[in-house]
């Protein structure tokens, strides 16, 4: 059954405006001048009984001490000889061992397009296992699971880096005289792994195809489709509010598993959502449903279609993903490149098929022809067993009316800043050096040039090391697009906010990038009157900003990043920007309070010292960049993912706080598919032990 996909909001009801009260001001332009760069930010001092100060580091995340990590190092190591048979045991003729960092010279490489087995490739495996005679290895012992490009300064060279899988039974078969080498390696911790058996993730449609009776009996998945356990008279309704990659991997696990599901989404199908993103771009018309942020696939299906992410590349859960992403179209080159990505383009072929599956499964759509109520009108009311809420980080009418039903929300750090763009071919000189020539717009041998920076740096106002420490912020580069173009992700006409995009081959002249600085609840006082929304208006306040400095008419204030260091405007001629709807020379460095401005100008002096050439006249700053994660989390159990204030409900992806990106957006809604499949009696097994356990996600996520 084909999906029709509902134009209202995710409620089905639009909310009706009512008046806010005005934000304090917020100072706009700086009131000192950047002499220089900040140093490492101090820790907040310590005192003691006896009146010394004792400085201590500060430990966030998976940060830990020495001695700490020493242990820990021990205990993978005893761990890793523990997996592994016993030094020339007959234990070892099979198996598998994962090699990696393996390095090969950019030089010797045949290029990043290249999954299979090269010879430069077969000498760094030789050396790895100690063999002689690197030609003398069977290249179908060997599988490539990972090939990754490392161009950092501190190398010699530019180089590709691969893990690889060596079978063990292949290997002797071919050469046996290798065993003398296989029973005397060693495990090494990052670098030799023993596995009894080849790591091997399944789709997700094949892994609950309930026809594959190994997956079903393991799983401990029932035969819903026959009836056996749900009847179709009685199968349980479940509804998933959203079309993003956590809303179809929500419907997909519940679908295969036999719940009745009806996916509600507010936007349009990816066809018909590309001509309103045409239209914008050429006509300057918005459709406030359908546009960058709003529709199938969510906002990433308009973006570079990055598949990177920070819980785990190699996990199961991340593994299943992205093999389900093949199924429907991927390239299969994602599943071994070291930072995949798909493109748009890449992007609209897939999601049409995954639409088509779910509508073979009887996944239900809802087309909705008025969703405002008018005076004296009715409500219809619709009723399901679940809700799972998959919306994105732009759903603010949502947000309002999850509020007003006093749902539990909770303002969430994210970041806002500004979108710096430069000529690609300036970038890949600064990363490549003379090997910059080999990128050939995605079609030569090395990737398309990109850069990841993350920086700390502290408030220059703070009048002692105190408040230093407590005022440093973190500023980083988000959504990095090689090759691509600066787009419009407004919402609303009255607001600008902007995102980069690329297609898969990536070979637009521009390289652009959101550079962001860290905000937090303590930055959202100012519109504290809006209670767990305040992230929201904080968000609304700049991009009103910016849409004013503008000149309205979705055009976007822009300014030489040297201007913007200078804190002037000194030239009325900007150079060529991407973005196809105009740029306007503004005073970007009035447009954000000082905190954010002054810690934007720091990182770009600091970037410029690790990447000379960065900060120069041809490079161009554009406003404004606010939307990088959800402003706030909504609250939810641990294990169940049900909502902490309201049963029935349950939050998911990155509009509810819990992912930030397309790949840990599909991972958290595929776990809650399984959670939710649990309690509904469609699933009675152990999916951690397929598909590990789930992590845990912050949505404040770091391209």
């Amino acid at each position: 059954m084909s999906l029709a996909f509902a134009t209202a909001a995710a409620s089905g009801l639009r909310l009706s405006p009512f008046s806010l009260s005005p934000p304090h001001p917020l100072r706009a332009s700086p009131s000192r001048s950047l002499l220089h760069a900040a140093g490492t930010p101090f820790q907040r001092p310590r005192r003691c009984g006896c009146g010394a100060v004792v400085r201590c580091a500060k430990r966030t995340g998976k940060r830990r001490y020495p001695s700490e990590k020493k242990r820990l190092d021990q205990h993978h190591k005893e761990m890793l000889r523990r997996v592994a048979p016993l030094e020339g045991s007959e234990g070892r003729e099979s198996g598998y061992w994962r090699l990696s960092k393996l390095a090969v010279t950019a030089r010797e490489d045949p290029g990043k397009d290249f999954t299979g087995i090269s010879l430069p490739l077969l000498q760094a495996i030789a050396k790895a296992i100690k063999f002689p005679v690197a030609s003398m290895l069977p290249d179908e012992a060997f599988t490539v699971i990972r090939k990754s490009f490392d161009a950092r300064k501190v190398l010699k060279e530019p180089q590709f880096t691969y893990t690889v899988d060596m079978d063990v039974k292949k290997l002797l078969d071919v050469e046996p005289r290798a065993w003398d080498f296989i029973a005397r390696l060693e495990p090494k911790l990052g670098a030799v792994e023993y596995m009894p058996k080849e790591k091997l993730a399944s789709d997700l449609v094949s892994m609950l195809n309930v026809s594959n009776k190994g997956y079903n009996n393991e799983l401990g998945i029932s035969d819903t489709h026959n009836g056996s356990v749900c009847p179709q008279d009685k199968k349980p309704r479940v509804a998933v509010i959203g079309s993003g990659p956590s809303g179809l991997f929500a419907s997909l696990v519940l679908g295969e598993l036999g719940a009745e599901v009806t996916l509600l989404e507010r936007g349009q199908p990816v066809e018909q959502r590309g001509r309103d993103i045409g239209a914008l771009a050429v006509r300057r018309i918005l459709q406030t449903e359908s546009n960058f942020c709003f529709g199938e696939g969510g906002a990433g299906t308009w973006s570079d279609g990055k598949l990177v992410t920070r819980i785990g590349k190699n996990t199961d859960g991340v593994q299943a993903v992205m093999k389900t992403f093949v199924h429907f179209g991927a390239p299969r080159n994602i599943l071994v490149d070291g930072k995949p990505h798909l493109g748009t383009d890449k992007l609209v072929p897939l999601l049409r098929n995954f639409r088509h599956h779910l509508g073979e499964l009887g996944v239900k759509g809802i087309m909705v022809s008025d969703s405002q109520l008018l005076p004296g009108s009715g409500s219809q009311k619709l009723s399901f067993d679940a809700v799972v809420l998959a919306v994105g980080h732009s759903a603010r009418d949502t947000y309002n009316m999850l509020q007003q039903h006093n749902v539990d929300i909770s303002p969430k750090s994210f970041a806002v800043g500004l979108r710096i763009e430069h000529p690609q071919e300036l970038i890949n000189s600064i990363q490549y050096s003379e090997l910059a020539t080999e990128v050939q717009k995605g079609r030569g041998r090395l990737p398309v040039a990109d850069y990841k920076i993350v920086k700390s740096v502290s408030d220059i106002g703070a009048e002692n090391e105190l408040d230093n420490a407590e005022k440093s912020r973190s500023c980083y580069s988000f959504c990095m697009c090689p090759g691509g173009q600066v787009v419009l992700t407004s919402t609303d006409p009255s607001e600008l906010c902007i995102n980069g995009m690329s297609f898969s081959r990536r070979a637009s002249k521009w390289a652009n990038s959101a550079l962001v600085v860290t905000v937090s609840a303590h930055d959202f006082k100012p519109f504290e009157s809006h209670g767990s929304l305040a992230g929201v208006e904080f968000q609304r306040e700049f991009e009103r900003r910016a849409a004013t400095m503008g000149g309205g008419n979705f055009v976007v204030p822009a300014q030489r990043v040297t201007d913007f260091i200078s804190n002037r405007l000194s030239v009325t001629t900007l150079p060529p920007s991407s973005y196809r709807l105009g740029v306007r020379p503004s005073k970007l460095h009035e447009l954000f309070p000082p905190y954010i401005t002054e810690a934007l100008q720091q990182s770009i002096i600091m970037i410029d010292r690790e990447m000379p050439g960065f900060l120069c006249s041809e490079a161009l700053l554009h406003g404004v960049e606010t939307r990088t994660s959800s402003p706030l989390q909504i609250s939810r159990h641990g294990e169940t993912y049900e909502s902490t204030s309201l049963r029935g409900l349950y939050p998911v992806g990155e509009g509810a706080g819990y992912a930030g990106g397309i790949l840990s957006a599909a991972v958290d809604g595929m776990y809650c598919g399984f959670a939710l499949a649990k309690q509904l009696s469609l699933f009675h097994g152990d999916i951690e032990s397929f598909l590990g356990k789930a992590q845990k996600q912050t949505g404040f996520v770091k391209y």
